[in-house]
């Protein structure tokens, strides 16, 4: 189903409920409306057309009624919360139906019951809906939902408390008239006790609401130049900084970077912030952020970096900061790849600059603004030769912004292009102010066909605006972006015709063109001083060359004053009628209780009196009739407030002298305090004055042993000259050292990547199976040695056995030479020639016997080891050792005996 068909059913789903307000067609409603909410129709709801509008009215219509049940109350809430975060969605909702009016008064109607979720509800989608938009004072319920919030701020419910500070700081940011309203109101003090309490809130959020309200409240007042004084801004800042760089939240970032903006227009509180001792850490660790991928982070650091370039002493410093010359940032001891936080914070300016357009508009609007203020301070300063690398970088890459957009991307995209190309040609109208070498580097750069193109683009762009039918003030809007764009197009090429001569031909040639008349004629009749100087310069330029349309020229201007005295006497004429209607407005009440039946028969009896008493010279035409319901309403609202607000202003009044007592019993007492507090700080002062002393005596001491140590190292490396003995050793070291280097950095890298899970038990399953592999084929080896040492103790058993043999053999040869010793006699000496010889074998084979029972002992602590190691992986080699082990012990026993 399309978007078409969907707002069709849609509006008569509505229709049927306001006529009867049953079960049935309430669920037939809300299904309608889920529908809607799964669809992507933002543009087409806020089209302006009728059909999409009939669906809002009516929408807004239903979920202000009391009677409409809370759950289509909230999924009409839910489907209109989707479109806040949208800047022509929150417009229209301002303008055009009265969406915080609506809100405001349902939380009005359930005031009793604050817990319920349709409040919270209400109270989040207020809180983005005020955000950074002033709010009519005169909407309807507004003075009840100012007294709900500051009754609920010391609620139970942290959400509801967080949800009651936000919206109210929304709503008191910017905004006298609620200003004035809070204060008048009779527990004001109170509210401000509350408010002083939660400054201690666990919840930086809550704190940061706080300030923002108190110093929208107080901050010209004593009670804020108390909390606000030299002694707590301090800390304040250092709050505001920490949530800026570490976050609690986007929102939070939001409201400390908004609460710093506020505090900085007051010029005693900035000067504090120029003595913040802090602020250059403070300042590089904002700078870092720029570096961010978000990019609402990006364009709040950068709106809170404009802000600070309004002071002139930060704008320097930032200056100074971002433009400065890249430092080596890598130390001899530190390792590769560690860099600063905030390094480069100009190239990150550059990337959020060449941000799409279809991309958040506040982030590269943002970053041209800060260049256009950092170039500023840049120019006719120490800083201007730093900055001429980065220049030339930056009109590289910015000026490819010049181009014309896909015309197939539509109009929305080439409102926004006019709006980013006049933010860089200030930019580069501002580097011409510099010197002789950034004018160069701009000539270099920007070639004729750029230039030419954009007024071309913007040209044609009148055009199309001349035969659309898009709105009077959207018309106005558009025509006004693009007449900027071309007047500072064709002053920059004015500005370098004389060091481009091809540029001066396509200047004079833009200037000759007819469609130059609607840009010249609207910047002459401009009220803008800026646009009427710069006009009147091309036109001194324009006005002697011989084709130029100077005849086509006096009429347009001559029409666009008759249009502005005629738009001047319409206002004028409807201003008047407004006045009329206002007086018959007030017997036609309309409120949200009556029946269906009689709101419509006031309203039609409205408009019948309306055309029968009004009359103006010329009727708009094809306008539906709920707009002009919607005009005369809020005039009528408009005038009610001023009511109200005068009222309040002669409440005020009476207040005042009461007052006026108490706020003199107040300071006397406080001026107590404060010379109390002052006797105190003054013994601080004493004390730290003397600590000082003592830590500079310390730090002198320090000073001195550096000294010492500085000589004595010198002596050291003269002596480490003359040992040349200790050169190898210190290769080995040097050596062992670097190899520990290396694994260090090897481990350093594995716990990098030890950060995923499963690659880690990856690889400790690896690493496993990789040491079982060893282990088996260590074990291998082990067996093969213990099978080689016993084939050698067999081999051994062999030989001692043989030489037992020869052993018994020669002493039965001794035996049968005694018994016949009386027979040879004669053979006495050979026989003890051989005696000696067979005593020296014995001995020889008694030496080898205790060299092998050294070998069996040797075996033996090496079959020990192996036992150990094998024990750990199977029992059968160590029960094949123990068995060896015990023959051997008992074969060397019986050869020792023999």
């Amino acid at each position: 189903m399309d978007v078409s068909t969907c707002l069709k059913s849609l509006l008569l789903a509505i229709r049927q409920y306001r006529n009867n307000r049953s079960t049935v067609n309430a669920s037939q409603l809300q299904k309608h409306i889920e529908d809607v909410s799964g669809l992507k129709c933002g543009g087409v709801l806020f089209s302006g057309q009728v059909l999409p509008s009939e669906c809002l009215s009516g929408l807004m219509e239903v979920a202000g009624d009391p009677n409409t049940s809370h759950a289509l109350t909230g999924s009409i809430i839910f489907l209109l919360a989707q479109f806040v975060s949208d800047g022509e969605a929150k417009e229209a909702f301002h303008s055009s139906y009265n969406f915080t009016g609506t809100l405001a008064a349902i939380i009005h109607c359930n005031r009793t019951t604050p817990e319920e979720p349709l409040v919270l509800q209400c109270l989040n989608v207020l809180q983005r809906l005020t955000y950074n938009v002033k709010t009519l004072h005169c909407a309807s319920h507004i003075h009840e939902l100012i007294s709900f919030l500051m009754q609920h701020v010391q609620s139970c419910n942290d959400d509801i408390v967080k949800a009651c500070l936000g919206l109210m700081a929304n709503l008191c940011r910017h905004d006298i008239s609620v200003q004035s309203h809070i204060k008048s109101q009779s527990n004001v003090k109170a509210f401000y006790r509350a408010l002083i309490n939660l400054l201690g809130h666990n919840c930086l959020t809550v704190v940061v609401f706080v300030l923002s309200i108190l110093s929208s409240l107080t901050l010209n007042e004593e009670v804020g130049q108390k909390l606000f004084n030299a002694k707590n801004i301090h800390q304040t800042f250092q709050l505001i900084f920490n949530i800026t760089v570490n976050g609690d939240g986007t929102l939070t970032r939001n409201y400390a970077v908004d609460l710093l903006v506020d505090l900085l227009k007051n010029p005693k509180i900035a000067d504090n912030l120029t003595k913040y001792k802090h602020l250059s850490v403070c300042l590089s660790e904002v700078l870092g952020l720029l570096h961010t991928k978000d990019p609402d982070t990006a364009s709040k650091v950068m709106e809170l970096l404009v802000a600070l370039c309004s002071v002139p002493v930060l704008r320097k410093h930032v200056c100074e900061t971002v433009l400065r010359p890249p430092a080596a940032r890598l130390q001899p001891g530190t390792r590769k790849g560690v860099q600063a936080r905030g390094s480069e914070p100009s190239l990150a300016l550059v990337h959020w600059v060449l941000s799409p357009l279809d991309g958040p508009e506040q982030c590269y609007m943002q970053a041209l603004s800060l260049l256009a203020e950092l170039f500023e301070e840049a120019i006719d300063s120490s800083l201007c030769s730093s900055a001429q690398s980065f220049v030339e970088l930056l009109l590289q890459e910015v000026l490819v912004l010049l181009q014309s957009p896909d015309s197939t991307e539509g109009d929305q995209l080439l409102k926004k292009h006019c709006l980013r190309a006049g933010r860089v040609m200030s930019l580069t109208l501002s580097l011409l102010c510099g010197d002789d070498a950034l004018r160069m580097l701009v000539s270099q750069r920007l070639s004729p066909e750029v230039c030419v193109s954009q007024v071309e683009l913007l040209l044609s762009y009148n055009q199309d605006l001349s035969g659309s039918t898009c709105s009077t003030s959207n018309y106005q809007l558009r025509l006004l972006n693009a007449l900027e764009v071309v007047l500072k197009t064709l002053e920059l090429m004015s500005h370098l015709r004389q060091q481009m001569p091809e540029m001066e031909t396509s200047f004079y040639r833009i200037l000759q063109d007819q469609r130059m008349v609607t840009p010249l004629s609207l910047a002459l009749t401009s009220n803008c001083r800026e646009h009427v100087q710069v006009a009147l310069r091309i036109l001194v330029e324009a006005a002697p060359l011989p084709d130029f349309p100077s005849i086509i020229l006096g009429y347009s201007i001559a029409a666009n004053n008759a249009y502005c005295q005629r738009d001047g006497e319409l206002s004028i004429r409807s201003s008047s009628a407004s006045e009329d209607v206002s007086l018959v407005g007030k017997s036609f009440p309309i409120m949200h209780a009556e029946p269906p039946g009689s709101a419509y028969q006031s309203i039609d009896s409205l408009i019948e009196k309306l055309q029968s008493g009004v009359e103006l010279q010329e009727k708009v035409k094809d306008v539906h009739m709920s707009e002009i319901i919607d005009v005369y309403e809020q005039k009528l609202s408009a005038l009610a407030c001023k009511e109200s607000r005068l009222q309040d202003l002669l409440e005020a009044k009476a207040l005042a002298l009461s007052q006026a007592d108490r706020l003199i019993a107040q300071y006397r007492c406080q001026r107590a305090q404060a010379e109390a507090e002052a006797r105190k700080l003054a013994s601080l002062l004493k004390d730290t004055e003397r600590k000082k002393e003592d830590l500079q005596t310390e730090l002198n001491d320090h000073l001195l042993e550096v000294e010492r140590l500085k000589s004595d190292s010198q002596q050291l490396l003269e002596h480490n000259g003359r040992l040349q003995a200790v050169a190898d050793q210190h290769q080995e070291l040097k050596g062992t050292y670097n190899q520990l280097l290396s694994r260090y950095d090897k481990n350093e890298g594995m716990l990098k990547e030890l950060q995923a899970a499963h690659i880690s038990l990856t690889q400790q399953a690896e690493g496993l199976r990789k040491t079982n592999e060893g282990l088996k084929l260590q074990q291998e080896r082990t067996v093969a040695e213990l099978t080689e040492k016993e084939q050698q103790i067999k081999g051994l058993k062999t030989d001692v056995l043989n030489k037992e043999r020869k052993i018994t053999g020669l002493q039965n040869d001794l035996r049968r030479q005694e018994e016949q010793i009386h027979e040879m006699e004669e053979n006495v000496s050979i026989l003890r020639k051989e005696l000696n010889k067979t005593e020296q074998a014995r001995k020889d084979t008694s030496i080898k016997a205790s060299s092998l029972e050294l070998q069996k002992s040797q075996l033996e602590a090496k079959v020990e080891k192996m036992e150990e190691e094998l024990s750990k992986h199977t029992q059968m080699i160590a029960m094949i050792h123990s068995l060896s082990s015990g023959k051997l012990k008992g074969e060397i026993t019986a050869s020792l005996s023999l």
